[in-house]
C-alpha cells in the first residue's frame, strides 16, 4: 500500500520556522497501530491522518508516544493540503476528538475555529517553580499549566528541568508574558506527550486568548511563540470560540509504501 505523505510548517513566516507537522491523507482508517507507527518515524510534534466516513471529514492526531485530543498547528497543515486536494474549496470542517472544527482560507491566512478553553487560577505545584527556575507571577489552568512571567525576556530565556515537568498532571506547560512587538508571547513545553519543546502550538492558544483578552481588554491579539524556530499567531476571541490564524508553508510532498 502506498500513501502521500505532506509535510508543512505551520504558522510559519518562511520555510523552516513555524511548526513542522506530517500530514497523511487516508482513503480508510489504519489500524491505530500502524498509524502511530507512522507518526514515530516521522517523528515530529504531531502526524495528521484524515479521512472521509459517513459524517464527513475526519481528522486524528499522534505525537510520537500517543494519540492528543486536539493539535493546532496539525490541523491548520491538513486543511493546507484539504486545499492543495480540492483548490474549489476554502473551507473545510474536521470532526474530530474535541468536536467539529473549521478551517477558513482568505489567501494565503488560514483560520482555525476552536473551543475557547479559558484558565481557572491554581496554587503552583512546588515541582512547577522548581522547574522552571523562576518564580511565577501568577499560575493558571486548564488543559495546562498556564505560568505567567514577568516580560518576554524571562520567557525566551527559559531552560526548564524536563525531568520535573514530566511529575506534572496535565498535558504540558505555557509560559507566557507580555509582548515586545506583539501583545503576549509564550512557550510550550510538553514532555510526558515526546514534546521537550513544541515550536508552535495552536491548541495551546485556545487557552491564552482568552487569558490575555480579558487582561489587555481587546478581542484580536497578535502572538509569538518564542521557541527556536518561531511562530506567528493572530487571535480571535468570539464568544466560546477562538480563531488561530496563521501560514503555512510546504517543505515536501512523498509517498509511506507500507
Amino acid at each position: 500500500m502506498e500513501l502521500p505523505l505532506y509535510q508543512l510548517d505551520a504558522f510559519a513566516d518562511r520555510l523552516f520556522s513555524g511548526n513542522p507537522a506530517a500530514v497523511c491523507p487516508l482513503p480508510a482508517w489504519l489500524p491505530d497501530a500502524t498509524l502511530q507507527a507512522i507518526a514515530a518515524e516521522n517523528n515530529l510534534s504531531e502526524t495528521a491522518f484524515f479521512t472521509r466516513d459517513d459524517a464527513g471529514l475526519r481528522i486524528r492526531w499522534f505525537t510520537p508516544l500517543c494519540e492528543v485530543a486536539l493539535c493546532g498547528h496539525a490541523t491548520l497543515a491538513a486543511a493546507w493540503v484539504y486545499f492543495h486536494l480540492t483548490p474549489q474549496h476554502d473551507r473545510v470542517v474536521f470532526n474530530s476528538m474535541s468536536g467539529p472544527l473549521t478551517v477558513s482560507r482568505a489567501g494565503e491566512l488560514l483560520s482555525l475555529d476552536f473551543p475557547a478553553t479559558p484558565p481557572a487560577p491554581m496554587a503552583t505545584p512546588p515541582q512547577l517553580a522548581a522547574a522552571l527556575g523562576v518564580a511565577p507571577l501568577e499560575v493558571l489552568a486548564a488543559a495546562d499549566w498556564l505560568v505567567l512571567l514577568d516580560n518576554a525576556a524571562q520567557v525566551r530565556a527559559l531552560r526548564p528541568d524536563m525531568a520535573l515537568l514530566r511529575q506534572l498532571d496535565r498535558r504540558g506547560v505555557i509560559v507566557t508574558a507580555r509582548g515586545e512587538d506583539c501583545d503576549f508571547v509564550s512557550r510550550f513545553f510538553a514532555p510526558n506527550y515526546g514534546i521537550d519543546e513544541d515550536p508552535v502550538t495552536g491548541s495551546a492558544h485556545t487557552q491564552l486568548t482568552p487569558y490575555w483578552a480579558d487582561r489587555l481588554g481587546k478581542l484580536t491579539l497578535q502572538a509569538r511563540q518564542l521557541s527556536a524556530r518561531g511562530g506567528a499567531l493572530h487571535c480571535e476571541l468570539r464568544g466560546d470560540r477562538v480563531l488561530i490564524s496563521g501560514r503555512v508553508v510546504p517543505y515536501l510532498a512523498g509517498t509511506v509504501t507500507l
